[in-house]
């Protein structure tokens, strides 16, 4: 049975509406606007938009659960998945690891100069053994990383939020890795919606 005028009229507006959505969301992404518009403004708007975006949800997030959800290397990770999306320092991989290293290195810092109970090095006088758990830290993410190789630099300054005992509980790194992983989600799917071929977990070649 052939369809009616009124049904073929409806699937012909249907088909142009679904092409005219189609062709705005190409045409806003990143690719299809650096080809016609300075790329140095359109990265930086994307940047601006999705760093607010990003961190103001983490924000939220911390607002609402008193939660350490958001910490200062958040922000370098935050300018790597959104500025240079595509280096391997921004893969999934490398951001998820280079915090875990970053992370896990400051605390056994702590346990090795047995500050794990201490007051945070910002709240009391900086002792020979914070300077010790400091260094120790900062060696073992930068060599972890090197070997493994997961290079994130903002895991290096993770590590030290750790060691100087602003974050010290395994409570608190277990949120930490959290917003850590969000934060990687929100770059994929923020990314991929905008056309930007960045990778699903490991960096590209």
């Amino acid at each position: 049975m052939s369809d009616s005028p009124g049904r073929r009229d409806s699937a012909a507006s249907s088909g142009e509406f679904g092409a005219l959505v189609a062709g705005f969301a190409r045409r806003m992404r990143i690719p299809y606007l650096v080809e016609r518009h300075d790329a140095t403004a359109i990265m930086g708007l994307f940047a601006f938009v999705n760093g607010l975006i990003s961190i103001g949800l983490m924000s939220m997030a911390a607002l609402v659960t008193g939660s350490p959800f958001i910490f200062p290397s958040l922000g370098p990770t935050a300018f790597l998945l959104f500025y240079t999306p595509t280096a391997p320092a921004a893969s999934p991989r490398n951001t998820v690891f280079g915090h875990l290293i970053g992370a896990l290195s400051g605390y056994l810092a702590l346990l090795v100069f047995g500050l794990h109970a201490d007051p945070p090095a910002l709240a009391s006088q900086v002792s020979a053994g914070r300077v010790g758990a400091a260094a120790l830290s900062l060696a073992l993410t930068a060599g972890l990383m090197v070997w493994w190789r997961v290079p994130h630099p903002p895991a290096g300054a993770t590590t030290l939020i750790v060691s100087l005992g602003i974050l010290r509980t395994p409570t608190h790194l277990a949120v930490l890795m959290l917003a850590v992983v969000l934060l990687t989600v929100q770059g994929l799917v923020i990314n991929r919606l905008a056309g930007i071929d960045y990778p699903r977990w490991h960096p590209r070649a």
